[in-house]
């Protein structure tokens, strides 16, 4: 049934009172209705204090924010939230969560409101086909989520789900699943992914912390090598990254935060383009290079 057919039969059907019929017409455009394709962001989003600080990162961000018309929700798949099997944020009101620690009272008072949107997370789960997802209704917007959406969006007037990282996949198997979200990109879903490219906060030069543009060669080597392969389009590598030698072991310890990037090239058609933003290393053996897909 096309919009115009479901509008005149709801006008006839026998339900009682006008703000059932506003109901079901609300429920239906919010969960049915075609928009022009969203663009997919990958957001280096660093340290937590970019959540309440001015830099050239969160000027990055509330720039990019500009560039996008306002989505009818987003779909996060943030670094901080890994969990045995699929997981989507299906409650109303999500809290805030400061997953840290040993930063500024000021950063935990931050509160970032955003309504959750349990429809589209009915949605993301029923499109996905190739792996169980379950709706969870006790985590709400960790840090990677909410301290770089709260820049593009400072009203919390979008509604924010999150997509949690399986630890048991594979990066195929990540890679796979999130080309089943493509078609919330047409639904005016802004989908991000939140993390960094390079993160090994075991070497981070902590004297130099503040330092921006500071790489040590290995990051150097392993962020220019990434950027290639993104801007190319050959994806492999950065699926088998853990064959790609040296720089890249020590750019990617650990996962997490890497994986949110590939969710992001996933979700690249063959009609988009690539453009990098806020790429720029920090402190050594981090960076903050973010892409807008368009």
């Amino acid at each position: 049934m096309n919009r115009k057919t479901f509008l005149q039969s709801l006008a006839i059907l026998p339900l009682t009172g006008t703000t059932m019929k506003l109901q079901a017409l609300e429920k239906t455009v919010n969960a049915f209705s075609n928009t022009d394709k969203m663009p997919v962001l990958f957001l280096g989003h660093g340290s937590p204090m970019n959540a309440i600080e001015e830099n050239e990162f969160v000027a990055g961000f509330r720039q990019v924010g500009k560039t996008i018309e306002k989505p009818r929700a987003i779909l996060c798949i943030s670094a901080h939230w890994e969990t045995r099997g699929t997981r989507v944020t299906a409650m109303a009101n999500p809290r805030t969560i400061h997953d840290f620690g040993g930063f500024p009272q000021e950063l935990f008072a931050v509160q970032y409101p955003a309504p959750g949107d349990p429809d589209l997370a009915r949605e993301t789960k029923d499109i996905v086909s190739r792996t169980p997802v379950a709706l969870d209704d006790q985590w709400g917007l960790d840090h990677g989520a909410w301290s770089v959406i709260k820049h593009m969006y400072p009203e919390a007037d979008v509604p924010v789900i999150q997509m949690s990282l399986d630890y048991g996949k594979s990066p195929q198997q990540h890679f796979e699943l999130a080309k089943e979200l493509a078609a919330l990109r047409k639904k005016g879903v802004l989908i991000v992914g939140s993390g960094n490219m390079v993160h090994n906060l075991r070497k981070v030069a902590w004297n130099r912390l503040n330092e921006v543009g500071f790489a040590y060669d290995w990051a150097a080597e392993a962020s220019q090598k990434m950027k290639e392969h993104i801007t190319t389009g050959d994806f492999r590598p950065l699926i088998n990254y853990a064959a790609q030698g040296t720089a890249f072991q020590l750019a990617i310890p650990t996962p997490e935060h890497y994986l949110p990037l590939l969710y992001t090239l996933a979700l690249k058609d063959d009609e988009d383009q690539i453009q990098l933003f806020n790429d720029q290393a920090v402190a050594g053996s981090l960076t903050m290079t973010s892409l807008k897909i368009s």
